[in-house]
């Protein structure tokens, strides 16, 4: 918990002004003097952004865990496909996505919204076709071997204007920008 807490940057006075948990208490907490109640530890979790259940997985110790081909989760969409690579860790704070998109298509659309945090940035890499970043009122045409990066809270989406389906890859890197 406490490195989590650190990698956060986050100090005990404010993780217990986030959770409503005094900070001796945490600090009984991240020494193993003592084990919360699971109404604490749910409080706690949530100071964290994360789940309960999430927060109760961190001494697991499993540190590499392998995404295999076709095993992630996807969303598909009017003609947008998205994979999904990483898999859904406590604290994580990037995630690598594959795009597929038809011609015609494009991401963010009323059923497909971009949902980023506050100072949370993108870098998208072609891998095939030519999409279109269109971004706070500006169209950047891209082509294979082309990488783009943006701040992700901005309003954004990617068009496939072109005749053949475009792919990339995007990593969102959540809260590295100071808003």
């Amino acid at each position: 918990m406490r490195a989590l807490r650190e990698s956060m940057g986050l100090s005990l006075r404010d993780l217990a002004a986030r959770s409503g948990v005094s900070a001796p208490m945490l600090s009984q907490v991240e020494r193993a003097e003592t084990s919360p109640t699971l109404a604490v530890a749910g409080r706690i979790a949530s100071g964290l952004e994360l789940t309960l259940s999430q927060l109760l997985r961190l001494d697991e110790g499993q540190h590499v865990l392998v995404v295999r081909a076709g095993e992630g989760r996807t969303r598909l969409r009017d003609g947008h496909r998205t994979d999904e690579l990483s898999p859904p860790l406590p604290g994580q704070r990037a995630d690598v996505s594959r795009h597929l998109l038809e011609p015609g298509a494009a991401t963010g659309g009323p059923s497909d919204p971009p949902l980023h945090e506050p100072g949370a940035r993108e870098t998208a890499v072609v891998l095939a076709g030519e999409p279109t970043l269109v971004i706070d009122g500006a169209d950047r045409a891209l082509g294979a071997g082309d990488a783009v990066t943006f701040d992700a809270d901005l309003p954004h989406h990617f068009e496939n204007r072109g005749s053949e389906t475009a792919e990339f890859l995007a990593v969102v890197a959540a809260g590295l920008r100071r808003s």
